[in-house]
């Protein structure tokens, strides 16, 4: 397994994550802010790519 690819996964969804909290503009089903949008298209980048890696392991 890529450490760095886990770490980065792990970051980017606890970074989104704290975003949501917090945010009084994002909704977890219907809409995001654009820094919300932002760190979720990162957050799900990486997930698509961690378990694309776990796939192959």
């Amino acid at each position: 397994m890529d450490k760095a690819l886990h770490a980065r996964y792990m970051k980017a969804t606890a970074t989104y994550r704290a975003h949501s909290e917090t945010c009084t503009s994002c909704s977890p089903t219907t809409a995001r802010c654009a820094e919300g949008r932002r760190l979720y298209e990162s957050f799900t980048r990486l997930q698509d790519a961690y378990l694309a890696q776990q796939r192959r392991g």
